[in-house]
């Protein structure tokens, strides 16, 4: 798949992995719409950058947990540019309960709402982004994940089982989808991000440490890291569909790394 001169929409993409994406986007010459629900500053702080490597980006509110929304998103799409090429589900959020054997520490609520966003916020995206894909006779979606979703770990059990749901709908897509439409997914590891920061609050140094010192390669992520796995799924794969990288410094290979995106 040509990026350059393509259109891509990227959700949650005001700050970290979602605004490195749709920066890295537009630095190929692909059309972006960039996607925020709260933070304005931010995303028009992206869509400047985006700008600036002489793209086209557009910038829409919307809460991907309401189908409307989502809706109205790919048409925005449509009617500035015409096309949809690519679809980046990184809108995300979390129910924080890092200690997973603190059951009492979710409620049913949690798990609703954090789903909600995960997963079925990903997949109003794909429904909503499907028919101008297979009009145009193929498109890509890459769904950003987690390593919460193959080792149980994470800010809590209701991320971890969200992301572990988001990987099999990315296989289930992959197959429905296919042969216009590839469906992928990275999980990204311990990456350095406001929203990590937040979720983890005074022990964030820590945790870093405890990750480095328990990934293979020593290192933990920048969101510049995972927008390269990501845009690779879109441009450079084209017979990749159904797969998902894990971009996590080797995290996967050591022991128990805690409190890991």
């Amino acid at each position: 798949m040509e990026l350059k001169n393509g259109v891509c929409i990227v959700t949650g993409s005001a700050t970290g992995i979602g605004a490195a994406c749709a920066i890295q986007l537009a630095q190929r010459g692909c059309r972006t719409v960039i996607n925020y629900t709260k933070s304005e500053t931010e995303a028009r702080e992206t869509l400047k950058a985006c700008e600036q490597h002489g793209t086209e980006a557009l910038l829409v509110r919307a809460n991907v947990a309401e189908d409307a929304d989502c809706r109205r998103m790919a048409e925005a799409a449509l009617a500035k540019w015409g096309r949809i090429d690519a679809l980046v589900n990184n809108a995300g959020t979390t129910k924080v309960a890092f200690n997973h054997a603190d059951l009492s520490a979710l409620t049913a609520a949690d798990f609703q709402h954090v789903y909600g966003v995960n997963v079925v916020g990903a997949f109003q995206m794909i429904r909503a982004v499907e028919p101008a894909m297979r009009k145009q006779g193929g498109g890509a979606v890459v769904n950003v994940s987690s390593i919460a979703a193959v080792m149980g770990i994470g800010t809590s059990v209701a991320y971890a089982a969200s992301k572990g749901a988001l990987n099999t709908m990315t296989l289930s897509l992959a197959r429905a989808l296919g042969p216009q439409i590839r469906v992928n997914a990275v999980c990204p590891g311990f990456v350095e991000t406001r929203w990590l920061q937040e979720a983890i609050g005074p022990g964030y140094e820590a945790a870093k440490a405890r990750y480095m010192s328990n990934a293979a390669l020593q290192k933990v992520c920048t969101p510049d890291d995972i927008a390269r796995a990501v845009l690779w799924l879109l441009e450079g794969s084209d017979l990749v569909t159904g797969e998902f990288i894990l971009v996590d410094g080797g995290a996967h290979l050591g022991g128990s790394p805690t409190k890991a995106r």
